[in-house]
């Protein structure tokens, strides 16, 4: 589990295709901290570190993960947003996170408003019961607060901390970004629908 508050931005510094799959190693400044089996958030994603040493770390991806979220896109020197996993003494800064990237979006438009800059992102309709004005969403990982919805887009307000602390400075109109939406609506959800039955 994970909260959406990035705490390094990592380097992707080789990624091999496997039969099937990804491997992918990563540079971080906190990689000597690591230990193989540990989960770690790669933008959004949850994985298991296979491999580390004092500089980087290596994880593993399947073909589902690849064909369902953006790290199929990544290849040598794309930035990630890297979180390790939560531990029981930790302040929970941001909201809860799973790691399970619910769909892909897509960015329609960034725009800077006075020193922040306001992102636009379209994600596949049938998601639109979970995006509530002033919720919680993760995009890439990053806890962010939905600041205003209409049909399958959303807006998010990045204060200049976050947009030069994540890789959300290196993206640009057109990019696809991870989704994953707030556990607590999925949770009301279905026990709407299930009401319903």
């Amino acid at each position: 589990m994970f909260t959406g508050i990035i705490k390094s931005v990592g380097t992707v510094e080789k990624a091999i295709d496997l039969e099937g799959g990804k491997e992918i190693t990563i540079s971080a400044d906190f990689a000597d901290k690591l230990e193989v089996d540990q989960s770690i958030s790669i933008n959004g994603v949850c994985h298991t570190v296979t491999a580390c040493n004092e500089a980087s770390f290596t994880v593993q991806s399947v073909e589902e993960t690849l064909r369902k979220t953006n790290i199929g896109d990544l290849s040598e020197e794309s930035m990630v947003n890297l979180e390790r996993s939560l531990r029981p003494d930790q302040l929970l800064d941001g909201h809860i996170v799973q790691g399970h990237v619910d769909a892909t979006g897509t960015i329609t438009s960034i725009e800077q408003e006075g020193t922040d800059w306001l992102f636009t992102v379209e994600y596949p309709p049938k998601h639109s019961g979970l995006i509530v004005g002033r919720g919680s969403v993760a995009v890439d990982g990053i806890s962010l607060t939905v600041a205003n919805e209409q049909g399958n887009s959303f807006q998010v307000a990045i204060i200049p901390y976050t947009y030069e602390h994540t890789n959300l400075y290196t993206k640009q109109s057109g990019d696809t970004v991870n989704l994953e939406f707030d556990i607590l609506g999925k949770y009301v959800l279905k026990h709407l629908e299930n009401r319903e039955d």
